[in-house]
């Protein structure tokens, strides 16, 4: 009976140093350290709640099946609404702000992951160290070409363990992207991109996402050759001279579409544009600017309006 009881208490020690190596073994599992640009995560476990921050990333969250995971999201005053194979997910998650998040709002989250885009962290935005001090971990949203899109794509199907959606949406991506290729001019077309015109013409450089976008398209930036910064000022009298095909004009809340196209026309200088004269204008949402998932939609977008005669 002695030899009985000794042994079924060595069973059940075993089975307890197997169960707690399981466990371990699940728990190094979760274990992921992630390169984002010039900083690293570290992630322990699969996020539960979820800060989006701008359009862009929370429609990567809805197409990769994580909306539930969304406890907020920000920047919707860059957008025109979802993509309607978003928006029924979309429309559930609850805005944390409508611009920008304010630090309030997003210490009181409860969140514990974020993924935004990278203007809203820094000097004039959020304290990454204090977002960290607060169980907070901050995946940024910094692309600047199309294979980055696809590597944050890759890593946050990788964070929250969805990786086939991630490599299946990826390649239908490059499917797409493929096929405007096939059907693109031999020869580039001049694109002017037209963010706003108050003082200058506020425009894209080359080192911006969004010329990615254009080549992919067919299309080449007017002002390629500045690429110091991303978005740089330009007169008119600099566009007139060099002659842009097409005007790629962004939608968003002020001022209106109509009058920014109605500023174009009124210019003294872009008004001698053959391309104004054509009416070969060019308008999208400013949220199909920003890299994420409606990379080949504003890419096919983009196209059929450059091949608009």
């Amino acid at each position: 009976m002695k030899k009985l009881v000794l042994g079924f208490l060595l069973l059940l020690t075993i089975s307890g140093c197997s169960d707690s190596n399981a466990n371990q073994t699940t728990a190094d599992e979760n274990q992921q350290t992630i390169k984002n640009y010039d900083r690293t995560i570290q992630i322990n476990k699969v996020p539960e709640s979820v800060i989006t921050m701008g359009p862009n990333t929370t429609e990567l969250f809805c197409q990769l099946g994580l909306a539930d995971k969304v406890i907020g999201n920000t920047l919707n005053n860059h957008s025109r609404g979802p993509l309607p194979e978003y928006k029924e997910d979309y429309e559930k998650i609850p805005e944390l702000t409508h611009g920008s998040a304010t630090r309030e709002a997003v210490l009181s989250s409860g969140a514990d992951f974020i993924y935004g885009i990278d203007w809203e962290f820094g000097s004039e935005g959020l304290s990454l160290d204090e977002l960290s001090e607060n169980g907070m971990t901050v995946y940024q949203n910094s692309a600047k070409t199309i294979d980055e899109v696809y590597q944050e794509i890759t890593d946050i199907g990788t964070i929250f363990q969805v990786e086939e959606q991630a490599e299946s949406f990826i390649q239908k991506q490059k499917d797409r992207l493929q096929t405007v290729a096939d059907k693109s001019p031999n020869e580039p077309v001049k694109v002017l991109v037209y963010d706003s015109g108050d003082s200058g013409i506020f425009t894209a450089s080359g080192s911006n996402y969004e010329s990615r976008l254009i080549e992919a398209a067919g299309g080449i930036n007017l002002f390629e050759d500045q690429k110091e910064k991303d978005w740089i000022t330009v007169s008119s009298e600099e566009v007139l001279e060099r002659q842009p095909e097409v005007i790629l004009v962004h939608d968003y809340d002020q001022p209106s579409l109509d009058e920014k196209i109605a500023a174009i026309k009124a210019d003294p200088a872009l008004s001698q544009l053959e391309a104004v004269k054509k009416n070969r204008i060019v308008s999208m949402s400013l949220e199909n600017a920003l890299p994420g998932p409606r990379l080949a939609e504003t890419v096919e977008l983009l196209a059929e309006g450059f091949q608009k005669k």
